[in-house]
């Protein structure tokens, strides 16, 4: 039995033991949590036997856990990682790894030399319609990739415990705090490195009339990505949080030489076509230009617990216990979780400034 003690138990933090309950040999044996009302409620939903703890550093004291999962607020994970990482504990990251380049790599430096294995959480990967879209791709079903485009359209941020989602500040802003995801899944998609990126974007809808202690809430709400590979591919992001009357939310389209793929959320829809006439432009014709496109549904039967992410977390602390288990490395590292943080800030340095940002701005040398 592995024992998991989870750091932060609000919505995420209850959401990653709820995955965590329908995986055989996993149990959540402690929480840690300042707010009262937020571990209420886990322990309604975990049961009076799980330890509660008001600070971290108890529960890392406590001897009760061999893992730890931190689902705080973003602007806290460096504070906690400091302690976390003195411990020889297995540990687990809620996305963004941090809201500063320079706290990503402090923690990538304090994880250095430890016997424990220390995961990134970006799970959109799993998501059954976009794992097999990737997978179409890197078997090269659509030849050379050239260009990537992902759209969100979605509903607003939801409260958060003293409402730390709604400043830059605490959350690195929109493009860090929502979008690491997505630049990750370019990254991955593409099997490349950013070269350069640019941004527009505002905060026009959302949280316009919002303060708290005086201070006015500053997430953009929208946003234009673009960015651009050593190779000369191209990925975007189309990113709209005022969208909710959307059918599918989230829409991922790769488009190689050779073919296109395309996975939609949360129709669970990939459709998958072949180009006909490839390199041949001299023998155009009209037939050749008809769309000859299959879709089909995909799912992953072994997903126990589908969850606020399609299975995606489920499937991905599958493979965190699994690793734990066997002793392998994680699927996702510190340094992907620093490259999509990195991204992130400079798609809004890039609004912020009018102008095409190099990642070698952002990224120490060596990092770029």
């Amino acid at each position: 039995m592995l024992r998991y003690g989870i750091i932060g138990i609000g919505a995420m933090g209850r959401e990653h033991a709820e995955n965590l309950s329908f995986i055989e040999g996993a149990s959540v044996t402690a929480i840690s949590d300042p707010d009262s009302n937020s571990r209420d409620l886990a322990i309604k939903q975990l049961g009076e036997s799980v330890k509660v703890f008001t600070d971290h550093r108890q529960l890392l004291d406590s001897g009760l856990v061999d893992v730890v999962i931190i689902a705080t607020p973003n602007f806290t994970h460096v504070d906690i990682l400091e302690d976390v990482l003195k411990t020889s504990l297995h540990v687990f990251i809620e996305k963004p790894l941090c809201t500063t380049i320079d706290d990503c790599l402090k923690v990538i430096q304090w994880s250095k030399n430890r016997s424990g294995l220390v995961w990134m959480g970006l799970e959109y990967r799993y998501m059954p319609p976009v794992a097999e879209l990737i997978s179409i791709v890197h078997s090269g079903g659509v030849g050379q990739v050239q260009q990537v485009s992902i759209r969100e359209h979605r509903e607003p941020f939801y409260p958060k415990v003293g409402n730390w989602n709604r400043f830059t500040s605490k959350t690195g802003g929109t493009l860090v705090e929502k979008c690491c995801h997505y630049f990750n899944l370019m990254d991955h998609i593409s099997q490349e490195r950013p070269s350069r990126v640019f941004a527009s974007g505002g905060q026009r809808v959302n949280f316009l009339d919002e303060s708290y202690d005086g201070v006015k809430a500053d997430m953009l709400d929208s946003a234009y990505v673009i960015m651009e590979y050593p190779s000369g591919k191209r990925a975007m992001l189309d990113l709209c949080m005022f969208a909710e009357n959307t059918v599918d939310k989230e829409h991922i389209s790769v488009t190689g030489s050779e073919g296109k793929v395309e996975s939609f959320l949360p129709s669970l829809e990939v459709r998958y076509g072949k180009r006909s006439a490839v390199g041949n432009f001299k023998q155009w014709s009209h037939e050749a230009s008809k769309p000859k496109v299959e879709s089909r549904k995909v799912w992953d039967e072994s997903i126990k617990y589908n969850g606020f992410h399609y299975g995606a977390s489920y499937l991905e602390h599958l493979k965190f216990f699994n690793a734990i288990k066997s002793g392998k490395g994680p699927d996702v590292s510190l340094e992907d979780g620093l490259r999509s943080v990195a991204s992130g800030l400079a798609a809004q340095m890039s609004i912020a400034q009018g102008r095409p940002v190099a990642m070698s701005e952002v990224l120490p040398a060596g990092w770029n």
